[in-house]
């Protein structure tokens, strides 16, 4: 079987270091490591319009910016496919299918939901589009037939729904679909990044977020202001490294050479946690030496994306021919769909023939 990589985002924003921790990071990899026959990235314009239908313009303006991060993290578009989904009118056919095998009190259980409903206080009126958005989800990575989709841990509900789906369809239809896997990362603390608040997740909607574009400045005024440790009052206080932001910050991007380059005085990450652990080590001499590691990180991401904005309608041009052959593969499956679900009425020659010889009688 043919190996298929498919992920994307909401253009709702630029994209910060929990896209980047979750699932960006690794697409560059597996990108780079060849390991594949196809992968698609995609931009999701129609599933961020389900909470952001009123305001359009909001969308339209990301879909540059989310283009700019991907190029700038270092996809390729030699390599993999970049699309809009908007323009693959294929995707909102097969949600319509789709939605006819799952019921109203299926998705009310999906956790991921759940928690996007509560975090936009939906709870009263919940958009029809929204509410139905993991079956947007599941067209999408069934269109293309992904069978690895590298993604955060919030999303396994999400992929396990579409499983489901493929299933229904397969065992209703005939074998037409794939069953997709996930791909965590492989670093526990990447899975859901927290925000520079300490709350569970890393979110654009509740202002928590260092985005990859932030200049040095603007990044360091966040984690300067990183939730640590609110019992480690003194230097000399015993230190909590448990839900601690900069440590995790640092579990997903410090290596021993940023001890080498920029605090000689400890080997690695774990003897800084012991270190802080039994007091003696400041919070913010934690922080300054995470400033230092994301700079690392961060400067290259920077440096690409100014050389990309100076030829903006050359990143429209690598959008529009990515979402033009992302297409031909859509209409390829849909042509399978239709023909499994004996709705390709034009192209089914048998069809015609039977209908042929039960009125021929009546010449």
């Amino acid at each position: 079987m043919s190996k298929v990589i498919l992920t994307g985002d909401r253009p709702t924003g630029k994209l910060h270091l929990g896209h980047y921790v979750g699932s960006l990071r690794r697409r560059v990899e597996l990108q780079n490591e060849g390991g594949y026959d196809r992968m698609f990235v995609f931009i999701a314009d129609v599933q961020a319009l389900t909470d952001n239908a009123d305001n359009p313009e909001k969308i339209r303006q990301n879909i540059i910016e989310v283009a700019l991060d991907y190029l700038s993290c270092g996809l390729d578009p030699e390599k993999v496919t970049i699309f809009i989904q908007s323009q693959i009118p294929e995707l909102a056919e097969l949600t319509q299918y789709l939605s006819n095998l799952v019921t109203v009190s299926r998705l009310q259980r999906n956790p991921t939901v759940k928690t996007e409903i509560a975090m936009r206080n939906f709870e009263a009126s919940i958009p029809v589009g929204f509410f139905c958005y993991p079956i947007s989800q599941a067209a999408d990575i069934t269109l293309f037939k992904a069978n690895v989709v590298p993604v955060g841990e919030d999303q396994r509900p999400m992929l396990e729904q579409t499983c489901e789906l493929v299933n229904r369809f397969n065992n209703t239809y005939g074998e037409v679909l794939v069953e997709p896997k996930i791909m965590l990362p492989e670093n526990d603390c990447c899975k859901r990044l927290p925000g520079t608040d300490g709350k569970a997740k890393m979110s654009k909607s509740l202002g928590n977020c260092i985005y990859l574009s932030d200049d040095p400045k603007e990044m360091e005024k966040k984690v300067k202001s990183m939730y640590t440790d609110p019992e480690h009052i003194n230097i000399d206080d015993p230190g909590h490294v448990e839900g601690n932001c900069v440590f995790t910050y640092l579990d997903a991007f410090c290596d021993e050479t940023d001890f080498e380059e920029f605090l000689p005085e400890y080997k690695n990450l774990q003897e800084m946690k012991d270190h802080y652990s039994r007091g003696g080590l400041g919070d913010m001499k934690c922080k300054k030496f995470l400033i230092k590691v994301l700079n690392k990180r961060l400067n290259p991401i920077r440096e690409r994306r100014h050389e990309l904005e100076q030829n903006i309608p050359a990143v429209y041009d690598i959008l529009k021919r990515g979402s033009e052959e992302a297409r031909k593969v859509a209409m390829q499956t849909m042509d399978e769909v239709r023909a499994a679900m004996k709705i390709n009425y034009f192209d089914d020659a048998e069809l015609i023939q039977q209908h042929i010889e039960r009125y021929k009688h009546r010449l």
